[in-house]
């Protein structure tokens, strides 16, 4: 098991998971990605970058400058309009994965798994039932309707849940929970993907102060185990207090891109422009 994994194997799984310094290898290139619904609306306009392992990237900007939809290109439940998303395996040759369908693209929503605002569990399912559904790409379907998941998937979710200290909840129904538990079953129903990019769309925007820290500290600690981390946020402090590298959009393009201590006020006023005040 490599290092970008190894917080999530089965034995010993550690409550606080160790550092691991592991060198910056490039996971993601996305190259001149444009998102177009029709001719007069271009959400995403040449978008590029690199993504890297490790990193945490908090991605701001107004809403609707193409953030989420830029997280969904990225998954692939948005198709791009143009343009390229070059995945770079740890054994292999780099592939072009933003045209494809089917089974790959099952696989590579897997690889790149994501996290809601809205959570997306199942209400009526159990917690360790929600979190096993992550599994979904790996098994069929009528085993996963049974709930015939294997024991080392098993030991896995509750490895996870442990973790996200949601293991009492675990044969709880998920429309019981709160939000800021809701959240935490939702990582790691992403996580049990073993993916090597993790996505996470708004993910406190609905929480109380206390749960939105839990949450960013847990996606901090799963950047540093090597898997890249992409979250869209609205406060500024938040990047600036989790997040390793800033992108900023603004009408569909990148008009930042660097350190979070970086943004001095003339790059806040051209991407929020009569927003600023709002900020925190």
């Amino acid at each position: 098991m490599n290092n970008a994994r190894a917080l999530f194997s089965l034995n010993d799984y550690p409550v606080q998971p160790q550092i691991i310094h592991a060198p910056q290898r490039k996971v993601l290139s996305v190259k001149n990605v444009c998102k177009s619904y029709n001719a007069q609306q271009k959400v995403l306009n040449d978008i590029n970058f690199d993504l890297h392992a490790g990193e945490m990237v908090g991605i701001v900007g107004r809403s609707g400058a193409g953030k989420s939809t830029l997280l969904h290109v990225l998954n692939g439940t948005h198709t791009a309009t143009s343009g390229e998303l070059l995945s770079y395996p740890e054994v292999g040759l780099p592939r072009d994965v933003s045209g494809i369908s089917g089974r790959a693209l099952n696989e590579w929503r897997s690889e790149c798994g994501m996290i809601f605002q809205d959570f997306c569990l199942v209400p009526r399912l159990d917690v360790l039932t929600n979190v096993l559904l992550g599994r979904l790409s790996q098994t069929s379907t009528f085993k996963s309707l049974f709930k015939v998941f294997s024991d080392d998937d098993r030991a896995r979710a509750i490895a996870l849940l442990e973790w996200m200290n949601m293991l009492p909840h675990a044969l709880q129904r998920a429309e019981n929970l709160s939000g800021g538990q809701m959240q935490r079953v939702a990582i790691c129903r992403a996580l049990i993907q073993n993916p090597s990019i993790l996505l996470a769309d708004e993910p406190v925007a609905s929480l109380d102060p206390k749960n939105t820290q839990r949450i960013m500290t847990a996606l901090r600690e799963v950047s540093e185990q090597g898997i890249s981390v992409m979250v869209n946020l609205h406060s500024i402090e938040l990047v600036k207090n989790y997040c390793t590298r800033v992108i900023g959009i603004a009408q569909g393009q990148i008009v930042f891109d660097g350190h979070p201590d970086d943004l001095n006020p003339d790059v806040l006023q051209q991407l929020y422009v009569d927003e600023i005040s709002q900020l925190h």
